[in-house]
């Protein structure tokens, strides 16, 4: 007798999600279930609804005037829309990398510091330097960065900074890590630095990544959802969506018919 799999519950599941700028429908009805200790990749064309999904996920479009969602999005099983959710603990939960590097205008130290300090998670000095040391080490930046970690995070090369913002994110502790085209504006050299980085992150986080490079989902995520015109068209194992998609349009975009 064979024992049943069982499965994991989703990190966080997207039920009917729709997202309205004004009078354009941006996001039409997306449910999706992400997972913890994975890559997720979100592709498809410019303006196909993919990065303003991510957003849904940290509550990111609260702060569009005139960007309304509908539907229910659960992170382990709590309704981040409903009305008693503090959206600040929210986000130190939901972590987000950007699409250009945007360290503070602080000391590569205080840049780190900034979000452990505000929600109180070291007690005294030498906590804080732990927090410190342990984010730089785990986005690959310590050895670069250890003995000037008083110098202003902006003199750090791009790709330096992106690190850095990645250190940022994950000093406050948190449990999903939403990346927006990360490398979009990095070199190559830069880029597999980032893409080696998140590839050792995904044992501890869920991460979800908007890209508009499919090697880079290829080579890194271990599901993807590709979006077309604020729709998801198709979502499972990389694998199967670069190799036999079930869709013609995944397949025409994979091949570049489909812009």
């Amino acid at each position: 007798m064979t024992m049943a799999t069982v499965q994991t519950p989703p990190k966080i599941s997207a039920q009917g999600v729709n997202v309205f700028y004004g009078d354009t429908h941006a996001v039409d009805n997306v449910s999706l279930d992400l997972y913890q200790d994975e890559v997720t990749a979100l592709i498809g064309p410019s303006g196909c609804g993919k990065s303003t999904f991510l957003r849904c996920l940290n509550r990111m479009n609260d702060t569009i005037a005139d960007c309304r969602v509908s539907g229910q999005i659960l992170l382990d099983d709590e309704d981040i829309y409903a009305s008693q959710i503090d959206v600040v603990q929210l986000r130190a939960r939901v972590g987000m990398v950007f699409q250009k590097p945007n360290p503070f205008p602080k000391s590569i130290y205080d840049n780190v510091a900034y979000g452990p300090r505000i929600h109180g998670l070291a007690d005294t000095r030498e906590d804080l330097d732990e927090i410190v040391a342990v984010s730089l080490e785990k986005a690959g930046l310590w050895d670069e960065v250890k003995d000037r970690l008083d110098h202003l995070g902006t003199t750090l090369s791009g790709g330096q900074q992106q690190r850095l913002c990645i250190a940022r994110a994950i000093a406050i502790d948190p449990e999903v890590i939403l990346m927006d085209e990360p490398c979009s504006a990095l070199d190559p050299i830069a880029t597999a630095k980032v893409e080696a980085l998140i590839e050792e992150l995904k044992g501890g986080y869920a991460i979800i990544l908007v890209t508009h490079s499919m090697q880079q989902a290829a080579r890194i995520s271990q599901k993807t959802a590709f979006f077309h015109l604020g729709q998801l068209i198709e979502f499972g194992d990389t694998t199967q969506i670069f190799t036999s998609p079930t869709s013609g349009r995944t397949r025409d975009y994979i091949t570049g018919r489909l812009v």
